[in-house]
């Protein structure tokens, strides 16, 4: 099984999961990863380079998940608009850069780890998550865990996902830290931005996402 794999911090716990999961199943001696943006990745993955992935909603769509994503009930710190300077798109993103245009929100769009850096800072922005939410009082589907077969395998992925509550260990924090130079405590205080489980209310978002989008 190829997975494409994000290494942004807001999948960490996923990924610790995933490290977890594989050496107690089955999957272990045939798990490989691609590594790569969220654009890369969802490249990779309509491509059918990858098996499955967190593949961007807007991409999304029309594709085989299961009931996991990334998702920000309100704010989400790390998906942001830069005001006050000429718009540009994120490379690295997809659904962040429709979700800008869908609230008509004018500058520049930054996404991922650096933006969690530049948020930290104190610099002026608009977190995109948050005025989603005062507009709709709903949360925002950034990703959904997409796949293209072994169905079985997916939906068993998600059950024990979502029913466990993971501690990062101090190692792969300290790893976390190095690779992004974000401090260890504003990581930690981040990942309690980000849901992963896709309900009810996470849907209907969703399902307004693709309404808007599209028009």
């Amino acid at each position: 099984m190829v997975f494409g794999k994000i290494e942004y911090l807001n999948l960490l716990p996923f990924h610790i999961f995933m490290k977890r999961y594989t050496k107690s199943s089955q999957q272990s001696m045939s798990m490989h990863y691609k590594r790569g943006v969220p654009a890369k990745i969802n490249e990779e993955f309509l491509a059918r380079r990858v098996d499955a992935a967190f593949i961007s909603s807007i991409k999304a769509k029309k594709h085989r998940h299961v009931d996991l994503g990334i998702i920000a009930r309100k704010e989400v710190l790390s998906v942001l608009v830069v005001p006050n300077v000429e718009s540009q798109s994120d490379a690295e993103s997809a659904t962040s850069n429709v979700l800008a245009n869908v609230l008509d929100i004018k500058g520049k769009v930054l996404i991922g780890d650096k933006a969690l850096k530049y948020y930290l800072q104190g610099k002026s922005h608009i977190d995109l998550a948050k005025e989603w939410n005062r507009r709709h009082n709903l949360p925002f589907v950034f990703a959904l865990l997409c796949y293209h077969k072994d169905k079985k395998l997916y939906k068993n992925i998600e059950k024990n996902f979502s029913k466990r509550n993971f501690k990062i260990p101090q190692y792969l924090l300290n790893e976390a830290s190095q690779r992004t130079q974000i401090p260890k405590e504003d990581i930690l205080m981040y990942l309690k931005y980000i849901s992963y489980k896709l309900d009810y209310k996470a849907k209907k978002g969703l399902k307004l996402f693709y309404k808007k989008s599209s028009l």
